[in-house]
C-alpha cells in the first residue's frame, strides 16, 4: 500500500482517529503515532488492571503528548471499564432514572468523573441518551434512563453537567437514538421505522437537553432511520449529522463515531470506506479499537483518509475542520479545571439502595441461613461484555458466608437448580426475564415447586413481580447486587 510523508494532511488524518491497543502499557507504535499527530486514544477493559496502573498508563501517554484525549466507555452500571473485573461502584442509568432525582444523577456523574480524572481520563463515551422505548432492545436496556422521553432528557442533562464539572468531557450517545431497535449494531444493522413526528418527540429531546447542557461530544449510532435518510446509517449520513445535528439542533462540538469495527458498518462498507464516508457526512473523530488494536489498522485508516482527500472524495477542508474540533476539545480538557469537591465513595451504594423496588405478598423474614443462588444468565451483549461479574451471590456470601451459587443458561435450569439447592432457600437471579422465555419457564417451575423462592431482576423489570420476595435492582452493577443482598439477608 502507498505510504505518505508526514505533512499537514497526514497529521490531520491521524488526528481524527481514536484507536485502541492491547495491554496495560502503551506500545511503542502508539507513542510514536502520538508524536506524529495522533490526538486521541481509546481505553477498554483489557487496558485496565487498577486505578494506579491506569494513572501510570495515562501519564505515559501524556509524556508523549500533553493534551492527548484519553477516552473510555465508562457508563457505570452494567458497562464499566474502570471496574471491569469486579463490577461497578455506581448504578447505571436505569437505576438513576428509577429514582428520578436529577440532583443525585448529577452527583453520581460528578463522582464518576472525579475518579476518571484522577486516573488521567478526560473523555467519557457517556451518557447514553437513548429512550428505551422498545422493551425487546438487546443492546440498550438498562443503559437507558428509561422509556419516558422527558425523564431521559432531564437525567441526560444532569449527567452531562455532573461529569463535566469534574473536567471530563461527556460524549452523549447514540445519536439520533438507539432505543427503538431490536437488533444489536455490534452484530447487524438496526432499523428504526418511526416517522419524523415520533422521532422529534421521542428520540431527539434528550440530545437537545444534552446540547443545552453543553455536552462536549456526541456519538453517532450505526442505525438506519429511513424517515431521516433511507440510504445510509446515521454515522454515514450528511442528512442526519450535518443537516439535523449541526443545522436543526445547532450543535457545534465534536462528533464521534461508535466503533467502526461493529458489523453494522464494517460488514457493509468496511472500516476504511466507512471512515471516509463518516468524515464526509460530518463526523470529526473515528472510534476504532474495540476489536482492532494494532498499528496496521491506524496506518490503513490514515492512508484511506489521505487518499480520499487526494482523489477529491473527501474535501480537505472537511478533514481539516474535523481535526480542528479534536484539537479544540483537547485544549478544553487541559484548560478546564475540575470543580473542587470532596470524594463521595458512598454515593454509588446510596443510589443503588434507593433504586430498589421490593415487592412481597407478606413481610419478608430475613434469611437466617445461607441460600442457594441460581443465576439465570443470558448471553451478554458486546457493549457489556462477559468478563464483568454480576448477580447477588458474592454479595450474599459476604453476609451469609455459606451461600452457594451456579449459573444456568437454558431450559434445564429449573430441575438442575432444585436438585442442587436441596432444602436451602432458592434465590433466582434474572436479567431481562421478559426477553428470555426460558427464564420465565424456569421461574414458573421453581415457584410451583418452591413458592418461597426469592427473585431478583437485574435487568429492565417488565414482567409482573412474583415470588415470596421480588427485588428489581434496575441494573447489574456490583452495588445493585449489594443493595439486593442487604434486603435478602435483612441487613437494612
Amino acid at each position: 500500500m502507498t505510504t505518505f510523508a508526514s505533512d499537514t494532511l497526514t497529521r490531520d488524518a491521524l488526528t481524527v482517529l481514536q484507536p485502541g491497543f492491547s495491554g496495560t502499557t502503551a506500545p511503542d507504535w502508539l507513542l510514536r503515532r502520538l508524536g506524529e499527530g495522533l490526538a486521541s486514544v481509546g481505553l477498554f477493559g483489557r487496558n485496565i488492571a487498577s486505578p494506579e496502573q491506569l494513572a501510570s498508563l495515562t501519564a505515559q501517554l501524556r509524556a508523549e503528548r500533553e493534551d492527548v484525549l484519553v477516552a473510555i466507555d465508562e457508563e457505570g452500571g452494567d458497562v464499566t471499564r474502570l471496574e471491569v473485573h469486579t463490577g461497578s461502584s455506581f448504578p447505571g442509568n436505569h437505576a438513576l432514572g428509577a429514582i428520578d432525582d436529577v440532583e443525585l444523577t448529577r452527583e453520581v456523574a460528578a463522582e464518576l468523573g472525579r475518579r476518571l480524572a484522577a486516573c488521567g481520563v478526560n473523555l467519557n463515551w457517556a451518557p447514553s441518551a437513548d429512550v428505551n422505548s422498545n422493551p425487546s432492545n438487546p443492546v440498550i436496556g438498562v443503559r437507558s434512563f428509561g422509556a419516558d422521553t422527558a425523564l431521559a432528557a432531564r437525567h441526560t442533562a444532569a449527567y452531562v453537567t455532573g461529569l463535566q464539572s469534574a473536567g471530563v468531557a461527556a460524549c452523549t450517545k447514540h445519536f439520533p437514538g438507539h432505543g427503538d431497535t431490536a437488533v444489536d449494531s455490534h452484530e447487524a444493522m438496526p432499523r428504526i421505522d418511526a416517522g419524523l413526528d415520533v422521532l422529534a418527540e421521542r428520540e431527539l429531546p434528550p440530545f437537545r437537553a444534552a446540547i443545552a447542557a453543553g455536552t462536549r461530544a456526541v456519538m453517532t449510532a450505526h442505525i438506519l432511520v429511513p424517515a431521516l435518510d433511507p440510504a445510509r446509517p446515521a454515522t454515514l449520513s450528511p442528512r442526519i449529522l450535518t443537516d439535523l445535528l449541526r443545522g436543526e439542533l445547532g450543535y457545534d462540538g465534536l462528533v464521534v463515531t461508535d466503533g467502526m469495527e461493529m458489523r453494522a458498518v464494517a460488514a457493509t462498507y468496511g472500516i476504511e470506506r466507512g471512515s471516509v464516508l463518516a468524515l464526509a457526512a460530518g463526523v470529526d473523530a473515528i472510534c476504532v479499537g474495540g476489536g482492532l488494536t494494532d498499528e496496521e489498522t491506524v496506518r490503513r485508516l490514515r492512508d484511506a483518509l489521505v487518499t480520499a482527500v487526494r482523489t477529491g472524495e473527501l474535501p480537505e477542508e472537511r478533514l481539516a475542520e474535523a481535526a480542528a474540533r479534536v484539537r479544540s476539545l483537547a485544549r478544553w480538557t487541559t484548560a478546564t479545571p475540575a470543580a473542587e469537591a470532596a470524594p463521595r465513595p458512598e454515593i454509588g451504594l446510596t443510589a443503588a439502595r434507593r433504586a430498589l423496588r421490593v415487592t412481597a405478598p407478606r413481610p419478608h423474614e430475613p434469611l437466617a441461613e445461607a441460600p442457594y443462588v441460581a443465576a439465570l444468565t443470558p448471553v451478554a451483549n458486546i457493549a457489556v461484555g462477559d468478563e464483568t461479574p454480576w448477580g447477588v451471590a458474592a454479595e450474599l456470601r459476604e453476609l451469609l458466608p455459606s451461600t452457594e451459587t451456579a449459573t444456568y443458561t437454558d431450559e434445564t435450569a429449573a430441575r438442575a437448580a432444585l436438585e442442587a439447592a436441596g432444602p436451602r432457600r432458592i434465590v433466582a437471579v434474572v436479567r431481562d426475564e421478559h426477553r428470555h422465555p426460558w427464564m420465565s419457564k424456569t421461574l414458573d417451575t421453581l415457584l410451583h415447586e418452591r413458592p418461597d423462592t426469592i427473585i431478583v431482576e437485574m435487568g429492565v423489570p417488565q414482567s409482573p413481580p412474583r415470588g415470596a420476595l421480588h427485588i428489581a435492582t434496575h441494573g447489574a452493577a456490583r452495588v445493585c447486587g449489594r443493595a439486593a443482598a442487604e434486603i435478602i439477608a435483612g441487613r437494612r
